[in-house]
């Protein structure tokens, strides 16, 4: 267990009974504790519960313990009188035609559609716009419950092949095959072992660069470490092993790899990442040139170089150089980094993305966390903007640099997806698809505040709900956040959301430091020995909530997934007394051990890591897991994983759910809900989504003493 740490780790195999507390009557499952302690920097930490690390396909009593768990949750769900009622609302919402925007492939159109309670979206292909479409790929075909799905595709510039991926039970895993567009036929064609890759084919078609990892055994598949990444070169119709190493760096495995083909095929641009910020090192290597090898253009990981497209040799990139809010620059790439010329400076407002279409740099800015676009020539003079109806989310404009129309979408909490037509030369908008979903937007309202945080930091919050509200304090509430790794919360549409406004409830959003809603400052001023101020934010957005007369803490409930769960524990460890209910969703909770997994090493950008004697107290301060203490009365809390998160592994939730069973002392339940045949999130069956939430909505409905006026 050599985790690089000064000092011991100490296991001692002797068990004992977890205390655990009994809620409402809860008999929860015994939980086993074990003498185990770990120390830190010449500091004792004990973890009574290492042993749920386990994965669960390989430890019987870890498997033992999930049913055991899933066996009460389930019986308390399934008895709350109306979680019947909630499920066939959110049935009946999600049950529209959801469309992709359309992307232009060679002579031909390629979107996805749902028809509404597919477990999988269909991908179509049509000769135009007006032409009848046909199914390219059927994802409800590959199993029998939906649980494999689509997770990347790539088209060969002719549009004569598609590089298409699969994902088993939600693991970041993919497998990746070929299949011949026009005939609809697979080849041979079969790699593994890859993971956060694309398909970057060559000009001619032949073939396309990606990213794998080593095999590992199968036991370790789902838990180790993801080192030593390689970018290959695959030729269509050979086996995987005669691809051709292309790059790699054997002094350091815990580098990333990743490989984009230049729209002129002229060349391979690799990216170097070591973790989830936005800092990259590039090399360019001429395709013209078949022995040529990669030359560095970009050689430290002080920024973020995003590549947008070239001029032959000279390449154009998003950086975060001397604009912490994003600028374009153009390099020389014979000339070198000393070339560097701006194009589009650094504006007041984040510039959030940048792509070239219709030889024009499409500027996604944003707003106080509201969508803002702006078209620029490609020599940097301001063209036009686009506009959005209100408040919301809008997003898409890809496309290539010869393409005369494009395509984006905008929704919002109360108002439903709509896919628009875009003249690139004209610069009008012209409505293409619209969402047809049982609700009348009139009767719901949207609208942006801002409150002070705890060291009077501004921030903003969106506050959705149906309208005739009354600020009397009684409103069941839920306040949603995530706060890390630069990532901006917007408010899009969700038939999950409306279904929560459809029971009276309130939805909250919170755009907390850590995020990307102001660029690189906000996100520096809530990550590493920051992460407290996100924590802060989030808490001060209940204070706000309750101050204003939205509801009260026995109604207020919180959410979020991922580092958004992570934010959950310790919101609730921190402040139990300000919640009635908590839903953290596979969240990252021992903090101390977090980059031993997968791909937890990345995010020591974001954390820092107990390996550092300074970043140890900090993580030890506030890891959801070892601030759980006997004797508090916890909030109601429904605890989420599943059993093949390869990102977040579930041992994070087993362990904390176990811990705030066993200290639980007030009359709240304690509950985990463990989805098995599911990943972290991404390709789940739209059936399991819906289960899902009509679980956590009746927990909530419960636990918030709530009366659904469902319509």
């Amino acid at each position: 267990m050599d985790r690089k740490l000064a000092g011991v780790c100490v296991f001692g195999l002797s068990l004992v009974a977890g205390v655990g507390a009994v809620a409402n009557d809860l008999d929860y499952p015994e939980t086993k504790k074990v003498d185990h302690v770990d120390t830190y920097h010449g500091t004792d930490v004990p973890d009574p519960y290492v042993w749920l690390e386990e994965d669960v396909r390989e430890s019987q009593r870890v498997e033992d313990w999930v049913e055991s768990e899933n066996e009460l949750t389930f019986a308390y769900l399934n008895s709350i009188p109306e979680r019947q009622t909630i499920l066939d609302r959110l049935t009946e919402l999600w049950d529209y035609e959801k469309y992709s925007s359309p992307s232009k492939v060679a002579d031909y159109y390629v979107f996805s559609r749902n028809d509404g309670l597919q477990n999988q979206s269909v991908v179509y292909i049509q000769d135009s716009l007006d032409a009848e479409p046909r199914v390219l790929m059927d994802p409800n075909t590959w199993s029998e419950d939906g649980t494999v799905s689509l997770s990347g595709m790539s088209f060969s510039d002719d549009g004569t092949y598609v590089a298409f991926s699969k994902s088993k039970a939600g693991s970041d895993w993919n497998d990746w095959y070929v299949m011949d567009v026009a005939s609809g036929e697979l080849l041979d064609d079969h790699l593994t072992w890859i993971k956060w890759s694309a398909a970057a084919w060559t000009p001619d078609g032949d073939g396309f660069f990606y990213t794998r990892f080593p095999a590992v055994d199968e036991d370790e598949k789902f838990q180790s470490l993801n080192l030593n990444a390689s970018i290959y070169y695959h030729r269509v119709g050979t086996a995987q092993s005669r691809d051709v190493l292309v790059f790699q760096d054997t002094d350091h495995p815990d580098w990333g790899f990743f490989g984009q083909v230049t729209e002129d095929g002229r060349y391979l641009v690799i990216s170097a990442f070591v973790g989830t910020d936005a800092r990259n090192r590039v090399w360019i290597k001429d395709l013209s040139e078949p022995y040529a090898a990669p030359a560095p253009l970009i050689d430290d990981f002080d920024n973020e170089w995003a590549l947008l497209g070239n001029d032959g040799p000279i390449f154009y990139f998003k950086t975060d150089l001397e604009a912490p809010r994003g600028r374009i620059i153009s390099i020389d790439s014979r000339a070198g980094r000393d070339s560097l010329e701006e194009i589009i400076a650094q504006r007041e407002q984040v510039l959030q993305g940048a792509g070239i279409t219709g030889n024009m740099f499409v500027c996604s800015y944003m707003r106080d966390v509201l969508p803002w676009v702006r078209m620029h020539h490609i020599t940097g003079e301001h063209v036009r903007d686009v506009e959005f109806p209100g408040i919301g989310a809008g997003g898409g404009f890809g496309g290539k640099r010869t393409q005369t129309e494009t395509f984006y979408t905008f929704s919002s909490p109360v108002q439903p997806p709509t896919i628009y037509r875009y003249d690139m030369i004209t610069g009008k908008s012209q409505k293409f698809r619209e969402a047809d979903v049982a609700f009348n937007p009139a009767d719901y309202e949207v609208k942006q505040v801002f409150y002070s945080s705890k060291d009077g930091t501004r921030v903003p919050m969106f506050i959705a709900h149906r309208k005739g509200l009354e600020l009397n304090g009684e409103n069941p509430t839920l306040l949603y956040g995530y706060g890390g790794f630069e990532i901006s919360i917007t408010p899009y549409f969700s038939v999950t959301r409306l279904a929560w406004m459809d029971m009276g409830g309130v939805y909250a959003i919170a755009n907390i430091r850590g995020g990307g809603e102001y660029g690189k400052e906000w996100h520096e001023a809530g990550k590493k020995l920051n992460k407290q101020n996100v924590f802060d934010d989030f808490i001060a957005g209940a204070e706000y909530l309750i101050d204003s007369g939205y509801t009260k803490p026995d109604k207020l409930a919180i959410m979020g997934g991922s580092n958004g769960g992570l934010l959950v524990g310790a919101c609730l460890t921190q402040r139990p007394d300000l919640f009635g209910a908590a839903i953290p969703a596979v969240g990252v909770m021992d903090m101390l051990k977090f980059h031993t997994w997968t791909a937890g090493r990345y995010w020591v950008d974001d954390y820092g890591s107990s390996e550092d004697p300074e970043q140890f107290k900090s993580l030890l301060a506030y890891s959801p897991y070892h601030n759980i203490e006997p004797g508090v009365a916890y909030p109601a809390t429904l605890v989420t994983t599943a059993d093949t998160d390869d990102r977040v592994v579930p041992g994070h939730s087993f362990k904390f759910a176990a811990r705030l069973q066993e200290c639980q002392a007030g009359d709240a339940p304690v509950l985990i809900r463990i989805q098995t045949k599911a990943g972290h999130g991404a390709g789940k069956p739209t059936k399991m989504i819906i289960e899902e939430y009509a679980d956590m909505w009746s927990f909530l409905a419960e636990n918030l003493d709530m009366s659904i006026p469902m319509p």
